[in-house]
């Protein structure tokens, strides 16, 4: 069952980031970006890197003969960080920015494709076969570094590039205020969620053994 979760997981976010750069990327140039501008625009996006790093861990774990092509995500600390990541995704989008906008057609489907398939075949295949009750409490902190290290890349950019990957974080219509507590939501969010992740990865661990 873990390796058929993972195989559709690794199959949902290829072609789901995929659909989603042949759309953003001719949608980017005809807004007049250049080539360089609208892959920066691309991979600007929290989700886009989160389900990047889902697929990287996929891949790297169905790699053949025990190789992992991408060594850095078969770890078992990755894996967690990424569930506890695209968790963030699913529920930021739904309660958030599934309001702000409501894509039609092909953008319809990458958007549930990134925002709802991938996370919950990622979270189902962790929660089966990926947690292994390895995480500790000092993984948060460590954890942590991307969200923050994205908000702040995110916020630097934006002045220079002249927009925001995400409404919350837009300075001029929100102000200081408003965007350092949206971006504290959303830091405090993933703390939570690292939290339910280590209790959930050792009460999985327990579960499974005789």
């Amino acid at each position: 069952m873990g390796r058929a979760l993972q195989i559709a997981g690794l199959a949902v976010g290829l072609v789901g980031l995929i659909l989603q750069f042949c759309l953003t990327i001719p949608a980017a140039l005809a807004a007049g970006r250049g080539v360089a501008g609208s892959l920066v625009f691309y991979f600007s996006f929290f989700t886009i890197l989160t389900n990047i790093a889902a697929v990287f861990v996929h891949a790297s774990l169905l790699s053949p003969g025990g190789y992992a092509w991408f060594p850095a995500f078969a770890g078992r600390r990755m894996r967690a960080c990424v569930a506890v990541s695209i968790t963030l995704v699913s529920i930021v989008y739904a309660t958030v920015l599934a309001q702000l906008w409501q894509p039609q057609g092909l953008f319809l489907v990458a958007d549930l494709l990134l925002h709802y398939v991938a996370p919950i075949l990622f979270v189902l295949w962790w929660l089966g076969a990926g947690a292994d009750g390895s995480t500790r409490w000092s993984d948060i902190p460590i954890w942590m570094i991307y969200p923050v290290a994205y908000l702040v890349y995110a916020l630097a950019r934006a002045p220079l590039a002249g927009e925001v990957p995400y409404p919350f974080l837009d300075v001029a219509k929100n102000g200081v205020g408003g965007v350092a507590l949206s971006a504290a939501g959303v830091a405090g969010l993933f703390l939570v969620l690292s939290v339910v992740a280590v209790l959930a990865d050792h009460a999985v661990s327990r579960f499974r053994k005789p």
